[in-house]
């Protein structure tokens, strides 16, 4: 399982990811916040972005990926499905590719508009596996 929604609020919209490292968490994490604005299976690869961010601790890194993400929808009305993350633990730094391509409304299921992710009761855990709770700003 990549990730299942809890439902805890009626204003906002939160999540689990899970990841075996990481990369797989924070590509997770980011797959199930596009899964709340977009039927994400529709989403082909077709365009890339890069993206370079850094953090305080994971927290903030995760905080910081989600929102660097929404720039892409909000800008270039992009939506994306495939993620290549490399982080680095020590330097809280993450580089990722990001794969996916214009929303088209005539295309793609869309879903709820996400206006941000936030720190409200971010946790992020490693037990066997890697597992973070985010609560997104609908």
């Amino acid at each position: 399982m990549k990730f299942k929604f809890l439902d805890i609020t009626t204003a906002d919209v939160a999540f689990e990811a899970y990841g075996k490292d990481l990369n797989e968490l924070f590509a997770n994490a980011a797959l199930a916040m596009f899964e709340v604005m977009i039927n994400t299976k529709q989403i082909e690869p077709k365009i890339e972005r890069k993206v370079r961010i850094e953090g305080n601790d994971l927290q903030s890194l995760m905080f910081n990926w989600l929102n660097s993400l929404l720039v892409f929808v909000d800008s270039e009305n992009l939506a994306f499905s495939k993620f290549e993350v490399k982080i680095d633990e020590e330097k809280l730094k993450l580089e990722a590719i990001c794969k996916g391509e214009e929303i088209k409304r005539e295309k793609h299921e869309t879903r709820t508009h996400v206006k941000a992710a936030t720190y409200h009761q971010m946790e992020i855990k490693k037990n066997k596996i890697w597992k973070v709770k985010v609560i997104l700003d609908i």
